[in-house]
């Protein structure tokens, strides 16, 4: 029996078309025999990431659910990457499943199962086999071989779709970082290439020369992105330390990608954001400023969504963007009520906060699209105490939703009664820049002022506090 894997890739080299603006175009010819039409996952130029597709490719999607993991979780995690595939504009034509107890080494599936993907793939005229499961650059290159079409993995698809949502300048950076990322250890070594034009993922290079040449180019721009984006992040961060010297606060939207966060910052704030029933719609965080119904202003960020299985590299990418979520004073958690499994949804937020480093920052849950699903977001209402449901298209349970997110920020608060001198005109400052002054007086010895701050800036006030230490009441608004 022969063995697909008898001259595996064992070095990593394995790559994907490199981009016009960053490596050299070959126009060397291809064996028919070896070609075929697929151009979906192409990454394109350095300056906007897309690229031009000429017809949709037909997809057969392979996925497999490994021990004694939940095949019904396998199911849904598929039904996922259909709808990634599709929005990425390309076809799924087919399903392919497996049970095993461990990956294989060189092919993930095994070598049965990569001659029944063949045989599907010929049958139905199909370009690519796309994995729900991760692929390391080893297995990617050998299942191209075997399967003589291109083989990509989820996280392929979904840095195919950044880069064609990708709009503003840090969000394309971001979505090239994390491509290039990607694309580093599967340098090919081999003598050919692919042409944008002609499709063809996985193209090979003109040899071990031209691959070192392509390794430090890239490796180059990686830099160069990562220095860009570290500026950017540095810029944020001071923006947020000034920002909390006010008595401003933050509150930032999160949720599973396509739960309805656009609408509800347009529903709060007339933000004018781009809303579209499609995957990953919105990348670049959008910041408004809202007036709360006790009169107290915060601001609202709307940020990229989340997503079962998203990449490491497009959160390491993010950073910058997912910062405004890591400095929020309030997390508003958007679940999509009208989801098959908003659970797992819930669950796979959850699990990106905790990679982030935002996993203690203050979290209500908001159970958006009650008007589809009115029973689900009673019950999921029910299940978590302090949570409300809204539909942000209709209006539904808005006034209860501002209500609540004024009531949970005053927590985090204390009113505090200050008496201070007025040669102290520097302390009267201080309460007006870091906190809300509710009241405000005069007196023989200078200023008597009641004033919200939070437990940081109270501290700094000690010395001119003249209340008792704040009762629940107090703490609570």
């Amino acid at each position: 029996m022969s063995d697909p894997t008898e001259n595996p890739v064992e070095d990593d080299l394995w790559d994907h078309p490199q981009d016009a603006n960053l490596l050299a175009d070959s126009d060397s010819g291809e064996d028919p025999e070896e070609s075929h039409r697929g151009g979906f996952g192409e990454f394109g130029g350095e300056a906007t990431g897309l690229i031009d597709r000429t017809f949709r490719e037909r997809i057969v999607l392979a996925g497999v659910t490994l021990g004694r993991a939940d095949a019904e979780a396998t199911d849904a995690s598929m039904d996922e990457l259909a709808r990634l595939v599709d929005t990425a504009g390309a076809d799924p034509v087919a399903r392919v499943l497996q049970q095993r107890e461990t990956p294989d080494r060189a092919t993930y599936v095994g070598q049965g199962k990569v001659e029944e993907l063949r045989m599907v793939s010929e049958s139905l005229d199909a370009d690519t086999v796309v994995f729900d499961n991760e692929l390391t650059p080893a297995q990617q290159g050998n299942l191209e071989a075997s399967l003589k079409r291109s083989a990509l993995d989820r996280t392929a698809v979904i840095l195919d779709i950044f880069a064609q949502n990708a709009s503003s300048p840090e969000g394309r950076a971001q979505v090239e970082l994390a491509q290039l990322r990607y694309r580093l250890p599967r340098l090919r070594r081999s003598g050919k290439i692919f042409s944008q034009q002609g499709g063809g993922i996985g193209t090979r290079g003109p040899g071990e020369t031209q691959l070192e040449v392509d390794r430090r180019r890239l490796m180059r721009r990686v830099s160069r992105l990562e220095s860009d984006l570290r500026r950017i992040r540095k810029n944020r961060s001071t923006q947020s330390k000034a920002r909390r010297r006010t008595s401003n606060r933050a509150v930032a939207i999160v949720g599973y990608t396509n739960a309805g966060k656009s609408t509800l910052l347009n529903r709060l704030t007339d933000a004018g954001v781009l809303v579209q029933d499609r995957l990953f719609a919105t990348l670049d965080a959008t910041t408004r400023r809202l007036q709360l119904p006790g009169g107290e202003a915060v601001y609202v960020s709307d940020t990229v969504g989340f997503i079962r299985k998203l990449p490491h590299q497009l959160v390491e990418a993010f950073k910058s963007t997912l910062d405004v979520v890591v400095d929020a004073d309030l997390l508003v958690h958007v679940v999509d009520t009208s989801d098959a499994d908003p659970e797992g949804s819930i669950a796979a937020v959850r699990t990106v906060l905790e990679e982030i480093g935002a996993g203690e920052v203050p979290e209500l849950y908001v159970f958006n699209k009650a008007d589809i699903d009115p029973a689900t977001a009673k019950r999921l209402v029910e299940r978590d105490p302090g949570s409300v449901a809204v539909s942000s298209t209709t209006g539904e349970g808005i006034d209860d939703f501002l209500a609540m997110v004024a009531r949970r920020l005053r927590r985090q608060t204390i009113v505090a009664e200050l008496a201070v001198p007025y040669d102290r005109g520097d302390v009267l400052a201080m309460a007006h820049r870091e906190g809300e002054v509710m009241e405000s007086t005069e007196s023989e010895g200078g200023w008597r002022i009641l004033v919200r701050v939070d437990e940081g800036s109270a501290g700094r006030l000690a010395d001119f506090r003249t209340d008792q230490p704040p009762s629940e009441a107090e703490v609570g608004g």
